[in-house]
């Protein structure tokens, strides 16, 4: 009979940093994997370097049904706590760009600093096992649950659920948190992949279609969601970049979202200048050559649109509203049309590229079932679930790690 204080099923980012706290408390640990290797979604993580947390980190920074849930366990660990793990192991690293704090060399030193950390723990782990049930007996017993594997029955006190949530589906995720938290009558929020590229209907996107690699400083909304000033890109199935995928964690099927294509410019005040160097330079008038800056007096929308947004797209965007004219044959509801269409770009997404493409699963195991100081079913104790398979989701730029590192130290506490 293997018999353990602790199993920790999942060898990613939360898996492993729960096994390492536990062990610091002298607890037998077993990390269960049923891949070939550990931390599969860390290594490919912020381009293969590992945005790894946020120097700024707050609530507002999650998403959940429970927005209060994270407080706890983020108040607990903090991303100082884990930079000083990261500089113990004199990993370099540097900040990006918003708070984002990336490896110089590559993700690889993350996951070489979790299994360092892991051996000194005294922490074993077996890859290329996999569970086929669990089990728990009378919560008396001194090893309560009982897990039949690939490997052979083990038996542990604690069992810690971290085996992530259905994004990136061919790294090999899959639903095995949220079978066993309906196993064992916990509640599970709506999944839907976040952090994902967003579709666009046949129509537009047939217009857009030559415009894939077009990227884009602008501001975006969605109905339920804060504002988010970054990049978007198109693709040639929709809308991709920074500010489109930190969005698609709030967006629902059916909602429009929001885009500010200009958003440090005023269009009716640019159009409005325009307009003014065409009536000065209106025959027999002498205007400075500082007033007209050399514009032409016949000056297209899409001429003028050029002068702040790459020129394909705004040729594409002409096309869309409306072909281009000369700014003198717009009257005033026509422009300030066109100034609403680019301040406040209205689209509705046909729907999102899926798991294979999302970076996290939004939605998973309620908060509502989990005790916020250690992770722990409040209905099964002894059963314990951190990281992405929990109904906490994290935008872009480090704070999904931060909640792995934070759930996991919060979870290692205890078990």
């Amino acid at each position: 009979m293997q018999e353990w204080d602790v199993i920790v099923i999942g060898a990613g980012a939360a898996g492993l940093f729960c096994a390492i706290e536990a062990g610091k408390r002298r607890r037998k640990v077993l990390v269960i994997e049923h891949a070939d290797r550990v931390g599969k979604k860390i290594a490919i993580s912020g381009g293969g370097r590992c945005n790894f947390t946020n120097t700024s980190v707050s609530p507002d920074n999650f998403v959940s049904r429970n927005p209060h849930f994270c407080k706890s366990a983020l108040a607990r660990y903090t991303p100082a706590d884990f930079i000083s793990l990261v500089e113990k192991h004199g990993i370099a690293y540097h900040e990006k760009k918003l708070g984002q704090l990336f490896c110089d060399g590559s993700s690889q030193q993350i996951i070489d600093m979790l299994l360092r950390e892991c051996h000194d723990a005294a922490v074993e782990i077996r890859c290329g096992c996999e569970v086929r049930q669990v089990d728990r007996h009378e919560p008396s017993a001194e090893r309560s649950f009982m897990l039949q594997t690939n490997q052979g029955t083990f038996h542990s006190s604690s069992v810690v659920i971290a085996t992530g949530g259905l994004s990136i589906a061919p790294l090999g995720a899959t639903d095995f948190g949220y079978r066993i938290a309906r196993q064992f009558g916990l509640r599970i929020e709506e999944t839907r992949a976040g952090l994902v590229p967003l579709t666009l209907p046949a129509q537009i996107q047939k217009q857009l279609a030559a415009l894939s690699g077009v990227s884009i400083d602008a501001l975006v909304t969605c109905p339920e969601s804060p504002s988010f000033r970054e990049n978007i890109l198109i693709t040639h199935r929709g809308l991709s970049g920074p500010a489109i995928l930190q969005v698609s964690n709030y967006w629902r099927p059916g909602e429009s979202i929001s885009i500010n294509l200009l958003p440090d410019e005023d269009v009716m005040e640019v159009i409005s200048a325009a307009r003014i160097i065409e009536c000065d330079l209106a025959p027999g008038s002498a205007p400075s050559a500082t007033k007209t800056g050399g514009h032409s007096s016949r000056i297209e929308l899409v001429n003028l649109l050029s002068r702040y947004l790459p020129r394909r797209f705004a040729q594409a965007w002409c096309d869309l509203y409306g072909a281009s004219r000369p700014l003198k044959q717009y009257n005033g509801k026509e422009l300030q049309e066109i100034a609403d269409n680019i301040h406040r770009l209205q689209l509705t997404p046909a729907g999102t590229e899926g798991f294979r493409k999302a970076e996290v699963t939004v939605g998973g195991v309620s908060t509502a079932e989990l005790s916020s100081q250690t992770m722990e079913a409040r209905r099964v104790p002894g059963l314990y679930f951190i990281g992405e398979v929990v109904d906490v989701t994290g935008q872009l730029g480090g704070y999904n790690f931060q909640w792995a590192w934070a759930s996991a130290f919060a979870a290692g506490q205890v078990v």
